[in-house]
């Protein structure tokens, strides 16, 4: 295998473009079913279970694939670490999109009973697997193909997949929520589903003109490719695991607080109209995606690290405001408080594909970022939904302004512990280099 001829800017141009389009239909497959697991799933898969209890149920589905986003991580991991990210990337993204597709043609519990659900639950761990090698292989397929000076705007258009799929998924439910009532939970949440198929086709196109990794070339030239890179990682790389773990729940929680719980809080408990949420998920994913790219012009003056400190501090200074604006009821009041959230979040979220992929080396690199990025989903992001559902009935809104605010204590902790697992392993290699000690 070598490195093919095409001109660095050329190949830079096409990993990025495949991997932002990759991720964009990554995230657009995970917002509707998150939308549709607030709005649809209950009723239709748990129709027999009380209005609490069919949420409950319909979040703990949404969790599953979290639950599989590991396995995936270090199947996907592992196969992108031996045989190449781009192999991988085509039928992670193969995977994700015949999954989400087929959630589309599902049968109700009305038609078929406990034979619905069981499906949708199979079809989301499917997605689940699929994205646990997906994001991570996006990020490598940009940064890895990118020169050092360029690798944190390539991992800013990896994140922008986020609040592109994000816009698409919102655009399309605020196209079938304008149904009528009984049409939207018959047949219409199911356009969402079935157009995915038309963006996994562009998606294979794209994909199919990406180069593979420099940095995965030059490592199987050198002959660094590892039989078994899970145990290489949890040998010499657990502290890049667990504090990636760490700094990536904010990251990877936040999007699913607004995008699923509080669409279900805003329109059950609060008891305001859908359209209203989904019209302000909308504005906010195009800030969200205007604002990333200046974040990164930012970084390349500041500092990375110090916007993704900067970004996590405001998202917790904000927090109270939030909730505060929530409870109001005000729609208005609500989208200034996420348009400072998103200032805060989105900043940070900007830098993580790049912040993550350095913390690893190439040779076992996507395994690293896969199994980091997979874990914080299944224990922290994947679960936000359904731990916020169960505070709320606990101990009521503020209760649950406290759990938001501890994910962004967490994403610190991960920041601060990354770069100190980074700097030690920079003095471990000064000393192989040169002989001499560390001082204690």
């Amino acid at each position: 295998m070598t490195v093919t001829s095409v001109p660095d800017t050329v190949r830079r141009r096409r990993a990025v473009a495949g991997a932002f389009v990759g991720t964009a239909i990554e995230w657009y497959d995970f917002f509707i079913f998150g939308t549709a697991a607030a709005l649809v799933f209950g009723p239709v898969f748990f129709p027999n279970a009380d209005a609490g209890v069919a949420i409950l149920a319909s979040f703990a589905t949404f969790w599953v694939g979290f639950l599989a986003r590991p396995l995936g991580g270090v199947v996907f991991g592992h196969l992108g670490d031996r045989l190449g990210r781009k192999r991988v990337l085509v039928f992670t993204l193969f995977l994700m999109g015949v999954g989400t597709t087929c959630i589309g043609l599902l049968p109700t519990y009305a038609q078929v009973g406990a034979l619905a659900p069981t499906l949708l639950v199979i079809l989301r761990a499917l997605q689940g697997l699929a994205v646990g090698g997906e994001w991570a292989g996006a990020t490598l397929m940009a940064t890895e193909n990118s020169g050092e000076g360029e690798r944190t705007s390539a991992g800013m258009w990896v994140q922008q997949g986020s609040p592109a799929g994000s816009i698409l998924a919102t655009l399309v439910f605020l196209l079938v929520g304008m149904l009528p009532t009984e049409q939207f939970m018959s047949w219409g949440w199911r356009i969402p589903f079935l157009l995915s198929a038309v963006l996994l086709v562009v998606g294979l196109l794209i994909r199919a003109k990406v180069e593979e990794s420099k940095d995965f070339v030059e490592a199987k030239q050198q002959q660094e490719v590892v039989r078994v890179p899970l145990v290489s990682v949890l040998r010499f790389a657990p502290g890049a695991v667990i504090f990636g773990i760490a700094a990536s729940a904010l990251g990877i929680a936040a999007a699913f607080f607004q995008n699923t719980f509080l669409i279900s809080w805003w329109t059950t408990e609060l008891g305001n109209p859908r359209q209203q949420i989904l019209n302000l998920a909308f504005v906010m994913a195009i800030v969200q995606f205007i604002w990333q790219p200046i974040a990164a012009r930012i970084a390349a003056r500041i500092g990375r690290d110090r916007v993704m400190v900067y970004g996590v501090v405001l998202a917790l200074i904000v927090t109270v405001p939030y909730f505060l604006a929530i409870l109001s009821g005000n729609i208005y009041l609500v989208g200034l408080a996420m348009v400072a959230l998103i200032i805060g979040a989105a900043g940070y979220y900007a830098m993580l594909a790049s912040f993550l992929a350095a913390a690893f080396p190439p040779n076992v690199r996507y395994t690293g970022v896969a199994l980091a990025n997979g874990l914080c989903a299944m224990l922290i992001g994947g679960s936000t939904p359904l731990i916020a559902q169960s505070i709320l009935g606990v101990a009521g809104p503020w209760g649950v302004a406290v759990f938001f605010a501890m994910i962004s204590v967490i994403t610190l902790v991960g920041i601060f512990g990354m770069k100190w697992v980074l700097r030690r392993r920079g003095e471990a290699e000064d000393v192989e280099a040169t002989g001499r000690s560390v001082p204690a």
